[in-house]
């Protein structure tokens, strides 16, 4: 799960994608990723390269399902067009409004598995 909340700035983006770099062997291929942008107010655009790498390490490692909280579609910062290019078209991106249909969908999505 990877959360933004309140005013997100480029070094917090950066830090963070040391974190996912050190994760990232821990996951198996077919894994679901939760993004939640319930909370966040605002982020820089510098951000976007960190985010860009960080999909494509996801993408690398074989991510199956994106499941995203995206309460306003003007929240979405550019995630929908980054995801065209960063990520094969054969995973899976689901978006919802609130955090209980994000998990609704994972829980379906692991039903159907």
């Amino acid at each position: 799960m990877i959360r933004y909340l309140g005013h997100i700035q480029t070094n917090e983006v950066k830090d963070g994608l040391e974190e996912i770099r050190a994760a990232i062997p821990d996951l198996q291929p077919g894994f679901r990723l939760l993004g939640d942008l319930s909370e966040l107010e605002s982020m820089e655009v510098g951000c976007a390269p960190f985010i860009e790498q960080a999909m494509d390490l996801f993408n690398a490692k074989g991510v199956a399902l994106i499941v995203r909280v995206i309460p306003d579609p003007q929240r979405d910062i550019g995630m929908n067009i980054m995801s065209i290019f960063h990520y094969e078209k054969a995973v899976r991106i689901i978006n919802c409004q609130t955090l209980p249909q994000a998990k609704e969908a994972l829980r379906a999505d692991l039903a159907e598995s």
